[in-house]
């Protein structure tokens, strides 16, 4: 029974955002156990602290692109977009245009890009963050980099990874600067 609720869920995220859910039902049908600590990524996934949508779908979309540029990347451009992240917005976060992004979220995308390479110049960059939204905001950001990793990495490991293909934004197609 539990199994079957859980691929209800899959089937309407599926269905909702047009997303091959097929790595989440193999692992429901794998292990449940296995899924529900997959679950608990997912509500890592999601918390937001006190940064605002476009702050954090910048790290997301930073930080998936740098793993994937398939239907992962495409699936968190959409939940900025649903998230009322400008068009635009999103456009020049896939682009890496720095010059036409607010200055909080060039911020963010600078900072997700040295963060995941492991550079020292983060640290500059993440006491703007600290005086801007505190830890709290910090950690919120730090989930979103690190969870957004996972699930190409999750996906490939198990044989479900795509080929890299453009990213669409408001009709608009798009190849991701990595």
């Amino acid at each position: 029974m539990i199994r079957y609720i859980f691929n209800k869920m899959l089937l309407a995220m599926k269905n909702k955002y047009s997303y091959d859910v097929t790595y989440q039902q193999d692992i429901l049908s794998t292990d449940v156990a296995a899924f529900l600590k997959f679950m608990g990524l997912q509500m890592m996934a999601s918390h937001s602290g006190n940064v605002p949508a476009g702050l954090l779908y910048a790290a997301r979309i930073r930080a998936i692109i740098s793993e994937d540029c398939g239907p992962c990347a495409q699936l968190v451009v959409n939940m900025a977009l649903e998230a009322n992240v400008a068009p635009a917005v999103v456009r020049a976060i896939v682009d890496r245009d720095l010059n036409n992004l607010p200055e909080d979220i060039a911020l963010i995308v600078q900072f997700t890009e040295l963060v995941l390479a492991h550079d020292p110049l983060a640290d500059p960059l993440r006491s703007k963050i600290l005086a801007l939204w505190g830890q709290k905001g910090l950690v919120a950001l730090g989930f979103a980099i690190s969870s957004c990793r996972v699930y190409p990495i999750l996906k490939y490991s198990l044989g479900h990874g795509h080929t890299c293909s453009r990213i669409i934004v408001d009709g608009q197609s798009l190849a991701p600067v990595r």
